[in-house]
Formats: C-alpha cells, structure tokens, sequence
C-alpha cells in the first residue's frame, strides 16, 4: 500500500469517525484485502472440522465494526491493529460459543505458527491462549499489544512499531519476551 493509499485510508477514518456513514462503506471497499489477509493468517492455524472461514471472519469484523460508534484511528496501522482485535474477539466467542462446556465439547487446539513464534508448532486452545494473553496485557500491556498485532493481526515489526510509538527494535525485544512468557505460561496447562 502506497503512502498516498494510506493518506486516502487516514482520510476515510477521519470521515467515518465524525460520523460520515458512506466513509465506512468506502473504507471497507479499501481495506478489505488486508481484513481478509488477517483472517487467512489468523485461520491458517485451524484444525481440519474447523467450519470458520476467512470471508466469514472478515465479514463479521465488518459488521463489528458498522456497530461501533466513536472509534478514533489515526491511520491505517491503527485501523488494522482495531481489526486484530475484534478478531482474535470473534475468534474465541466463536471457540467458546462452539466448545462450550456445558455442552460437552472441548476447546479445539490452534497450532501456534512455528514460523511466527520461531520453535516448533505446537497446538494451544484458543481460549487459554486468549486466557495468557489477557494475563500478559495486564503485566506488562504494551507485550500484550505486540502479541496481539502480530498474531491476530500479522502485522509487521514496521506496522507495530508504527501503532505503538516505539521503535522496531523495541517491538522485536518485546515480541521476544512475550513469547517466551506466553509458552512459559501455556506450558503450566498442559
């Protein structure tokens, strides 16, 4: 995406946030390939059964974010850091809702990405993943947020460092230490 693609993206959020409801339609016209790139990275990582797709994963987000009023997002970066998180939110409603307990089933495992987290893949269920997760956003926020942008969203050390105000090697160190805690923490559930 082009920096004058990302001015134009800037100026739909702008649009959209004072209230301006064709901004939101011309917006998701431009920054659906990246909604539906996040949802591929996120579901790449099912399990065979799994019945989530990406048009269904980003379609949801889309209609999440219709029902939000008075989001601000200072640019692309932020508006796809926004979608991570509505998606990893559909992603464990959408575990939950399906394994619920009471109804017998069990939480399904999701392979950690062995190219994104640098070890081998190992399956983790979503909802203890989201669990650990939550846990680490409280310890220490910003490894949260990392966690979460390249994760959920598969944006870049760039990207992240760009939505957090930090530098790319502060991203790096941190998107170090949150995984070696995330599979320390997972690692006690097992």
């Amino acid at each position: 995406m082009t920096s004058e693609d990302s001015a134009d993206i800037t100026g739909l959020l702008v649009a959209w946030n004072n209230g301006d409801e064709k901004a939101l339609s011309d917006l998701i016209a431009a920054i659906y390939p990246e909604l539906r790139r996040i949802a591929r990275h996120c579901l790449r990582r099912r399990l065979p059964g799994q019945t989530l797709e990406s048009a269904a994963l980003a379609n949801e987000a889309y209609l999440r974010l219709v029902r939000a009023r008075g989001i601000e997002c200072e640019s692309r970066s932020h508006f796809l850091a926004l979608c991570a998180r509505i998606i990893r939110r559909i992603l464990v409603d959408y575990t939950r809702g399906k394994h619920y307990a009471k109804r017998g089933g069990t939480y399904p495992h999701v392979p950690m990405d062995e190219a994104l987290f640098g070890t081998t893949a190992r399956g983790v269920e979503m909802a203890s993943l989201d669990d650990a997760l939550t846990l680490l956003a409280k310890i220490d926020p910003r490894k949260g947020q990392v966690v979460e942008l390249r994760y959920f969203g598969g944006l870049t050390i760039e990207e992240c460092s760009e939505v957090l105000k930090v530098s790319p090697e502060t991203v790096m160190r941190d998107w170090k230490m949150a995984k070696t805690w995330l599979f320390r923490e997972l690692g006690k559930k097992e």
